[in-house]
């Protein structure tokens, strides 16, 4: 089994298994104390199950290879997983700024107990650590939708804190619950837009930066005597394989064979040095 396979299983199960049980303990919490804000973030923490789930297939099918229908592999199913995770987060957010909006208009005020206590304090100390261990995961093995996992878990998080603090003025201010609820809607959909936004940047294409671009230059150029005059660089990701085209120059008076074997050495010392399946295109010096 790879690291990363490794790392998106561990991580996905050992989600799966602590928000469910969290699930569990807050929603019954916020039924006993009629708390819209505990059963609102009840079902975020149940999101994050279903985010993990997304998590386990997402990784699964971007580590199936390459085929007919599919040449560069199968590694974009990761960004598709991580957007399925921000959607869900959109949706979730959206209702319960619905919900608060109505319990705001009726003037509802909620009693919060021991229980309340107990289960909001719970869930900070449980999120914050899934959120570390995704964190940790995603940079071993750098993988997007972990990231994204991670992301989830600490939205859930700070939702909790915002409760905590919220419910220690419960008992004076009517209206907590319901603003309460209203911030923590926000928080998930700013959890969510981020997510989206980074997914969509990558699936729709990033330009290499400028100390990659020096990199790749620098490594070809440091193997040849003449200049490549290497340029028109185009990086497309595809999960762990990463495709590279680019253009270099050369001599009009270069045989057809000797211009593939400089093209081939370039290509060499590309996916030598940086991993990259390259294509290279040469042009004449004019």
């Amino acid at each position: 089994m790879s690291d990363k396979k490794k790392y998106i299983n561990r991580e996905g199960w050992i989600s799966i298994i602590a928000n469910l049980l969290l699930f569990g303990f807050k929603y019954w919490a916020g039924i006993v104390t009629g708390s819209l804000a505990l059963v609102a973030d009840a079902w975020h923490t149940l999101s994050d199950s279903v985010s993990s789930i997304v998590v386990l297939i997402g990784g699964k099918v971007s580590r199936k290879p390459a085929d007919e229908e599919h040449p560069f592999g199968h590694g974009r199913a990761e960004h598709i997983a991580a957007i399925i995770i921000g959607v869900l987060l959109a949706i979730i957010a959206f209702e319960f700024i619905v919900n608060a909006i109505g319990k705001f208009s009726k003037h509802e005020q909620t009693v919060f107990g021991t229980i309340a206590w107990v289960a909001v304090i719970l869930s900070i100390v449980v999120k914050e650590a899934l959120a570390q261990y995704a964190f940790w995961a995603a940079k071993k093995s750098d993988s997007s939708v972990l990231a994204a996992d991670g992301w989830h878990h600490r939205s859930d998080a700070l939702s909790s804190v915002v409760i905590l603090i919220g419910i220690s003025l419960g008992g004076s201010l009517w209206w907590t619950d319901a603003v309460l609820s209203f911030i923590v809607a926000l928080m998930i959909g700013w959890a969510s837009y981020k997510i989206l936004a980074t997914e969509f940047k990558s699936l729709l294409g990033e330009s290499p930066s400028e100390e990659l671009v020096n990199a790749i230059k620098k490594s070809t150029q440091n193997e040849f005597d003449k200049p490549l005059y290497l340029h028109h660089i185009h990086i497309h990701k595809y999960g762990e394989h990463t495709e590279l085209i680019c253009h270099i120059k050369l001599s009009p008076d270069l045989s057809l064979h000797e211009a593939h074997e400089i093209c081939t050495k370039v290509e060499t010392i590309i996916f030598r040095e940086f991993g990259f399946v390259s294509t290279v295109h040469p042009e004449p010096v004019e």
